[in-house]
C-alpha cells in the first residue's frame, strides 16, 4: 500500500500503481477497507491486510525465490520503520533497530512462529531494564519483500514485545541508507 485518500487505496499492482474504491476491483484485487495505515485486499478469495509503506505482498502469484538485494521501508508514525516479513518461511512483523545486536522476539512469538528456540544457548543479555534470560539461536532465513539473508543470529526472550526486532545480525548485511523517511538497505 503505497497511500490512502478517503474510502481509497493507492496500490502498487502488479508494478502498476493502481487507485482504488473500497468495493471496486483491479486486475482481480478487490479493495475490501482501507484506514489511514492500512487496507484490506481480497484476492482469489483470500484476505490480506497491507500496512502502509509496508513489503510487497505475493497474492497469488507465482512466489519469488528471495533473491533480490534492495529493501525500501517508509517509516510509519513515531518515524519507526516497521514491515513485514518472515522467518523461516512464517510471517512476522518487524521494527528495524539497530541498537539490537541480534534479531530478537519473544518466547510467545517464537512458539507462533515453530522456533525451537529451548535447544538455543541458554544465557543472559543485557536489554534496557538489566540483563534477562535469554536463549541465542540461528534463524534458517529472514525474508523481507524479495530479500532473504540465511543463518541470522536471533535471541528469544522471555518478556513480550510487539514487534521483532529487525538487529544488527540482519543489518549488518546490508549497506543502510536513509534519506528523510525511506530507508533504503541494500545486500553488501
Amino acid at each position: 500500500m503505497a497511500g490512502s485518500l478517503g474510502s481509497r487505496a493507492l496500490l502498487v499492482i502488479d508494478g502498476k500503481p493502481r487507485q482504488l474504491a473500497i468495493g471496486s476491483t483491479v486486475d482481480g484485487v478487490r479493495l475490501v477497507s482501507v484506514s489511514g495505515n492500512d487496507a484490506v485486499v481480497e484476492v482469489n478469495g483470500q484476505r490480506v491486510t497491507l500496512q502502509l509503506g509496508g513489503s510487497p505482498a505475493n497474492l497469488g502469484g507465482k512466489a519469488s525465490e528471495g533473491t533480490g538485494d534492495k529493501i525500501v521501508l517508509t517509516s510509519a508514525s513515531g518515524g519507526h520503520f516497521v514491515t513485514t516479513g518472515t522467518i523461516n518461511g512464517r510471517t512476522v512483523r518487524f521494527v528495524v533497530d539497530t541498537g539490537a545486536t541480534n534479531v530478537t522476539m519473544s518466547q510467545a512469538e517464537a512458539d507462533a512462529i515453530g522456533l525451537d528456540y529451548k535447544t538455543g544457548e541458554r544465557g543472559y543479555t543485557s536489554t534496557a531494564n538489566g540483563p534477562v534470560p535469554a536463549y541465542r539461536v540461528s534463524l534458517a532465513a529472514v525474508r523481507i519483500g524479495d530479500v532473504q539473508v540465511y543463518n541470522v543470529a536471533a535471541t528469544v526472550l522471555p518478556a513480550p514485545m510487539p514487534f521483532i526486532l529487525l538487529g544488527n545480525s540482519y543489518l549488518d548485511r546490508f549497506q543502510m541508507r536513509r534519506e528523510n523517511d525511506r530507508l533504503t538497505l541494500e545486500k553488501k
